[in-house]
């Protein structure tokens, strides 16, 4: 298989995979947009030379959009292979090339998000105990920070004021960055859907970096809250919502 780096002079010639449309496109304009901004801070982004979903995302951990403390470390946002595209090696391949590329620049290792059992939108915890990955800390919802070392080195570990994954507010609330492209569509229609149905919602967009480092929730991509309790992190659409709101209710 071969490979792109995607960087600001190329971007807008190529497709990133978890969103395949055009650049008008809400989705694709918010990603884009997102990893532009990101490119400054170290951001890597591979994917695989066809249209589909082969890619893996990381950055310096002191510059990830997740509550953290990983001093020298790299950090995962997604490594995702999906479709016709799993079985041939490739996830192997991209997370390879991530711990030579981390390695060259001097890392002491990488860290990524998971848990005890698959989960959508977070790394095969099964895939990462095979390639030597173990667990370095886990919050009170179950999401686990995983890491692979290079060198001597204190333990990544999540902040503080993530561990506990609680607030203290009513209803449903919605922490989400714009790293994952189909917030961009999906997050107005729950707003929407909420307000017709007048039920208790609000959505916090983490739109900075110090934001995100400072939410009350590992995963800051999507996290959805109710009645202070954390839910999950799978990214809703109207039929998903109006279902889990009857059955939480």
């Amino acid at each position: 298989m071969d490979y792109v780096y995607v960087i600001k002079e190329n971007i807008e010639q190529e497709h990133i995979c978890c969103a395949i449309s055009s650049n008008s496109d809400v989705e694709v304009r918010s990603k884009k947009d997102w990893l532009s901004d990101r490119f400054e801070d170290g951001l890597v982004f591979i994917k695989a030379s066809v249209r589909g979903k082969c890619f893996i995302e990381y950055i310096p951990a002191k510059n990830a959009w997740i509550p953290l403390d990983a001093k020298n470390f790299m950090y995962i946002d997604c490594l995702w292979v999906s479709g016709s595209l799993k079985g041939h090696g490739y996830s192997n391949e991209l997370l390879n090339m991530c711990i030579e590329d981390s390695k060259k620049k001097g890392m002491d290792g990488i860290c990524i998000l998971s848990s005890k059992k698959k989960i959508p939108y977070l790394a095969d915890p099964k895939f990462l105990a095979y390639k030597g990955f173990k667990v370095c800390d886990e919050a009170s919802n179950g999401i686990q920070l995983w890491y692979l070392a290079f060198n001597d080195f204190d333990l990544p570990k999540f902040k503080s004021c993530a561990k506990d994954c609680h607030i203290e507010e009513s209803g449903f609330v919605l922490y989400y960055t714009s790293q994952c492209p189909f917030n961009a569509k999906y997050v107005p229609i729950i707003e929407n859907v909420s307000k017709e149905q007048n039920i208790e919602f609000k959505a916090i967009h983490l739109d900075t970096k110090e934001k995100a480092q400072n939410a009350p929730t590992p995963i800051t991509t999507y996290a959805l809250f109710y009645n202070g309790d954390y839910v999950t992190n799978d990214v809703m659409n109207e039929k998903k919502f109006l279902k889990l709101v009857e059955k939480l209710k």
